[in-house]
């Protein structure tokens, strides 16, 4: 099979390798899409996955008995159809021809973090696929079958790619801060994650207020539901969202975008008893205790991806409300076009990539 291996400094091969079989509580995926996510630049721009992988606290390629330039096939956005179940697997379970979704971490399967479906916290060190195991980018992806998440008839291979990972982080978020219909959302940030909060809480009933400072973002926004749209390269977003507010603030407010003045605008933005989440990795919370927290009595969340269960959950929300997620992808690719693909992508000038299948 082909699979894409990111050799450091911004290069990437194509690479053939061998066809996988399914052992002893495993399952072989016939990859159909598999998207590009804003943190495989991360990965693609790094001297070398063996230096990051240290770097991120992640076991070293020594340490499991690998030299460093061990290929490792990158993507975590993976979706496909089973084909081939370990000999162990009921296929009351799961069976070949199942669609899934690969929930793109694996752990120790015992702590309580790993028990709870938040594999990514897991106590004894957890191992991503793309980065310290074979992602999505290939033809064919051999997981622990217990990653996998059957995926509703109502849902597109392309979007169970995007609920992979960025798609799923927003939703996850929007229930971490509970939102309804009678919140005002503000999310800051209009790249992919951003959109899809935009899109997901619209669905849910929420008044959505979208802020980037990029003007060809804003306006996307309102196509993915945003009641309103500012562009705080021209307008400071704090003072805009009172004027939409009767002076009052926004219930809740997401930050997507990264940076410290958007964290800390979103707090800011917020009225008294607000709720912020914090997805974007970059920037540091920049905040006056009194005033911006206690006085107000401002709750912040940090928010990383989501359960597999709350993967699961994401899917089924998405088929049974009827959102498009398939346009969060604005390109589609051929895995022998990957070059290509990231070279683009990593210009962060257009929207997100799927490879096809």
């Amino acid at each position: 099979m082909r699979g894409v291996v990111f050799t450091g400094n911004s290069t990437l091969e194509v690479m053939n390798f061998e066809d996988p079989k399914a052992g002893p509580g495993q399952a072989v995926v016939r990859m159909k899409a598999s998207g590009m996510c804003g943190s495989d630049l991360h990965y693609y721009r790094a001297e070398s996955m063996a230096k990051l992988m240290v770097q991120l606290g992640l076991k070293s390629f020594a340490d499991r008995g690998l030299p460093d330039d061990t290929p490792i096939i990158a993507g975590h956005e993976p979706c496909g159809v089973i084909e081939e179940v370990g000999p162990d697997i009921d296929p009351k379970v799961l069976k070949p021809g199942d669609r899934v979704i690969v929930f793109h971490y694996e752990g120790c399967n015992f702590c309580e973090h790993c028990r709870g479906g938040w594999t990514q916290m897991c106590e004894n060190g957890v191992e991503p696929h793309g980065v310290a195991k074979h992602g999505g980018h290939a033809e064919f992806q051999l997981v622990p079958a217990s990653t996998l998440v059957k995926m509703p008839d109502e849902l597109s291979f392309v979007g169970g790619a995007a609920v992979a990972c960025g798609t799923g982080t927003a939703y996850y978020a929007l229930v971490r801060m509970d939102v309804s219909a009678r919140d005002q959302l503000v999310v800051f940030g209009l790249g992919p994650v951003g959109l899809s909060a935009v899109q997901l809480a619209a669905a849910m009933g929420v008044e959505v207020i979208g802020v980037d400072i990029d003007p060809g973002r804003v306006e996307a926004a309102k196509a993915y539901g945003a009641a309103h749209v500012i562009n705080a390269k021209t307008h400071d977003p704090v003072e805009e969202v009172k004027k939409l507010t009767r002076g009052k603030g926004a219930s809740c407010a997401m930050d997507c975008a990264g940076g410290d003045i958007a964290k800390q605008q979103a707090v800011r933005c917020t009225a008294p008893w607000g709720r912020i989440a914090l997805v974007a990795v970059g920037g540091n919370l920049n905040v006056v205790g009194w005033n911006d927290m206690i006085a107000g009595q401002r709750t912040v969340i940090g928010s990383w991806t989501f359960s597999i269960n709350g993967m699961k959950d994401c899917a089924e929300f998405i088929a049974d409300h009827g959102v498009e997620v398939d346009k969060v992808f604005s390109d589609r690719w051929d895995i022998e076009d990957a070059e290509k693909a990231y070279q683009m992508f990593d210009k962060q000038t257009g929207g997100k990539g799927v490879f096809v299948f």
